[in-house]
C-alpha cells in the first residue's frame, strides 16, 4: 500500500478546503498612502525593492536561508497538529484576502437605524504570506475590515493591512521570517528557528528593536485615536480617513510613556472616561504589570502584580472600584521547548485565583487574591461589586480543555458562560453554570452594552461558537435567570463576535438592550459577506450591508460615531 502523504495524513477540522490559496497583495512602502480609487484594470504588484545589504549581509542572509530551508525540510518530515496546520487554520473563509480600497454606495437591504451614524472596524489576521511551515490562527497580521455609515442607508468598505514593523520588513524580504509565537515556537525546531531570527538581527537583516507584532486582535479608540492591539507589542495607531479609508499611523507609546507591551483588551471606564490596561512577560519578573491612562492620554506609575510564573493573560474585568486580574492554570513555560513540547501549557498543578486590586492602587500590597479552582476564562465579558455580601461578581467563559485553543487535544472544547463569586471578607469563591445543562451552548467571543461595563448588568451578547470553531449566530443571555434568546445566520452562514452599539451612544437608556446588533456574516454557499444589523430588542433584523468582497472569520471590533471622529488625532 502506498505510505500516505503529509498532506493526505491530516484531516481539516474545519470541513473547509484544505488548499491554501494567497492572493497577490498591492506593494506599498511604509504606511498606507495610497489613492482611494482602485485601478481600472488588474495589474500585477511591483516587486518588492532589494534590501540595501552589503557583501557580508547579503552572504550571511544567504547561509541563514539555507538553513532554515534545512530546519523547515526536518519539519514536513512529521505530522503538524491541527493547532499548527496552516491548512486547518486558514483554510476557508479563515483564507487570508487582499487589501481592498474605498467601495462607495454599497447596496443596502431594509433600513439602517437612524443613530447607526460611523465606523464599525473590525480586527482579524490575515497572513501577508502564506506559511513555509507550522502556523496558527493567531499568528496571522492585522488587518482592518471597516464599514463607514453616512447616515441614511449610505455605506462604503475598506480593509486594510495595519503596517506594522514586522509586516513591513517581511513584505519588502518577501518571506515571513519572524517567528511565530504559536504555530512555530515548539520542540527543538521553535528553538532554531529563535536562534535563527537573532541571528538575522544581529546582522542587521532584520530590526526587532521596533517590535514583533501583529496588531491583529483588539481595537479600541481612545484619546481620539484608534488603537490596534495583540499582547506581545505596543498599540499601533490607526487613522480612519474621511474617505473611510485606513491610515496607519505607527506604533503608539503614549508620547513615550509606555515602555512595555500592553494586552489586546483594555478596559475604558464608562463614568470616569479613564483606560485601565495590562502588561505580560514572559521571560523575566515582574511578569505582570497594571497601569491606566486619564482621559487626556496620561499614564499612571506601573503596579508590579506578583506572580510566580508567566501567565497567560489575554483579557480581565473592573468594577466600578476595581480591577479584576485572573491568574489562570494557562503558563508560559519556555524550558518545555528544550523538551520538545509548546512553551504554552496547562499546569494542572498550578491553582487558579482572581486578583481585586483597587483601580488608584500605588502597589500591589493590598491585593486581595481569592482562589477559584479549575476555572479558565480566556475572555471576561463584565464584573460588579455587591458590597451587601462583599462580593465582586465575573462573568466569562469558562474554557475546557483549558489549553486547547493552542494544544492539540481529543477532548470537545467546551465555553461554559458562568457567574464567578469572589468574597472579599471570606476569600472564597464560588463558581455557577448561567444556562442550564440542557440547554448548554459554546458561547465565546462578545460583549455587554459598554455604557454599563463595570456595573451589574441584565444582559451578554455573545457569539454561539458551534460548530467550533465556527460563529452559527448569537444568544442574548439574561445573567440572572438564565433565559437564552438566539439570532441563527442561517444555512451554512456564520460570522464572528456580535458588538452592540447603544442606540444613545452620549448616554445610558432606561433600557439596557436598547441598541443593535453589528456583526458581519460569511455565506459559505454563495461565498458573499455582508454586515448585520439586529434590534438587539427584537432580534429582529434591521438592514444588511452587502459587501464587495469576502471578509474573514475573525476578532474584535468597534464603533466609532461620526461624532467622536470629528476630533480624530
Amino acid at each position: 500500500m502506498k505510505k500516505p502523504t503529509r498532506r493526505e495524513r491530516i484531516h481539516c477540522a474545519l470541513n473547509s478546503p484544505s488548499v491554501l490559496t494567497f492572493p497577490k497583495q498591492p506593494f506599498q512602502t511604509g504606511v498606507i498612502t495610497r489613492k482611494d480609487t482602485p485601478p481600472k484594470k488588474k495589474t500585477h504588484p511591483p516587486a518588492p525593492p532589494e534590501p540595501q545589504w552589503n557583501i557580508i549581509q547579503k552572504a550571511a542572509a544567504k547561509a541563514l536561508d539555507a538553513v532554515e530551508a534545512a530546519l523547515v525540510s526536518s519539519e514536513l518530515q512529521h505530522p503538524l497538529p491541527k493547532t499548527a496546520d496552516p491548512r486547518v487554520q486558514i483554510a476557508g473563509n479563515f483564507a487570508p484576502v487582499a487589501e481592498q480600497s474605498v467601495k462607495h454606495e454599497l447596496t443596502v437591504t431594509g433600513k439602517i437605524p437612524e443613530c447607526m451614524n460611523g465606523v464599525y472596524v473590525r480586527n482579524g489576521a490575515n497572513p501577508l504570506h502564506e506559511p513555509v511551515a507550522g502556523h496558527h490562527l493567531f499568528d496571522g497580521d492585522g488587518m482592518i475590515h471597516a464599514v463607514t455609515i453616512d447616515g441614511g442607508n449610505s455605506a462604503s468598505y475598506a480593509c486594510r493591512f495595519t503596517e506594522t514593523q514586522r509586516l513591513t520588513q517581511e513584505r519588502q524580504l518577501g518571506h515571513p521570517v519572524f517567528p511565530k509565537a504559536i504555530g512555530e515556537l515548539h520542540g527543538h525546531s521553535g528553538i532554531g528557528r529563535l536562534l535563527l531570527f537573532y541571528a538575522r538581527g544581529l546582522f542587521g537583516l532584520v530590526d526587532h528593536s521596533q517590535g514583533t507584532g501583529v496588531a491583529n486582535a483588539g481595537l479600541v479608540y481612545f484619546n481620539q485615536r484608534l488603537l490596534a492591539m495583540s499582547e506581545d507589542d505596543l498599540p499601533y495607531q490607526v487613522r480612519i480617513k474621511s474617505s473611510g479609508d485606513l491610515q496607519t499611523i505607527g506604533r503608539y507609546d503614549f508620547d513615550q510613556q509606555l515602555k512595555n507591551t500592553m494586552i489586546a483588551h483594555p478596559k475604558i471606564d464608562p463614568v470616569s472616561g479613564e483606560l485601565f490596561a495590562l502588561s505580560y512577560d514572559v521571560v523575566q519578573k515582574p511578569y505582570l504589570k497594571y497601569f491606566k491612562f486619564s482621559t487626556d492620554g496620561k499614564k499612571s506609575p506601573d503596579v508590579d502584580i506578583p506572580l510566580d510564573v508567566p501567565t497567560m493573560m489575554h483579557d480581565f474585568a473592573i468594577t466600578e472600584n476595581y480591577v479584576i486580574i485572573p491568574d489562570q492554570q494557562v503558563v508560559f513555560k519556555l524550558q518545555e521547548m528544550i523538551k520538545g513540547g509548546s512553551p504554552v501549557i496547562y499546569d494542572k498543578n498550578k491553582k487558579s485565583r482572581f486578583g481585586i486590586l483597587l483601580k488608584n492602587a500605588k502597589n500591589a500590597e493590598d491585593i486581595t487574591w481569592v482562589d477559584c479552582p479549575e476555572t479558565f476564562c480566556f475572555h471576561l465579558w463584565n464584573a460588579w461589586e455587591e458590597p451587601e455580601t462583599d462580593e465582586i461578581v465575573v462573568i466569562g467563559s469558562c474554557m475546557t480543555p483549558p489549553d486547547s485553543i493552542f494544544n492539540e487535544c481529543d477532548e470537545n472544547l467546551k465555553s461554559v458562560l458562568s457567574e464567578i463569586r469572589l468574597n472579599l471578607k471570606t476569600g472564597e469563591s464560588k463558581r455557577r453554570p448561567i444556562i442550564q445543562s440542557s440547554e448548554q451552548i459554546n458561547l465565546e467571543a462578545g460583549m455587554v452594552n459598554r455604557n454599563r461595563l463595570g456595573r451589574k448588568t441584565k444582559y451578554a451578547y455573545l457569539a454561539i461558537a458551534e460548530p467550533w470553531p465556527k460563529v452559527s449566530g448569537f444568544a442574548k443571555v439574561d445573567l440572572s435567570t438564565g433565559e437564552v434568546e438566539k439570532f441563527i445566520y442561517g444555512d451554512r452562514r456564520y460570522g464572528g463576535e456580535p458588538f452592540f452599539v447603544p442606540r444613545d451612544l452620549s448616554s445610558d437608556s432606561d433600557s439596557e438592550d436598547d441598541g443593535y446588533i453589528l456583526a458581519f456574516v460569511h455565506d459559505e454557499v454563495t461565498w458573499k459577506s455582508e454586515l448585520q444589523i439586529i434590534n438587539a430588542m427584537t432580534l429582529q433584523s434591521e438592514a444588511s450591508v452587502k459587501l464587495p468582497s469576502r471578509v474573514p472569520y475573525g476578532f474584535h471590533g468597534t464603533f466609532i460615531s461620526s461624532k467622536d471622529l470629528e476630533n480624530q488625532v
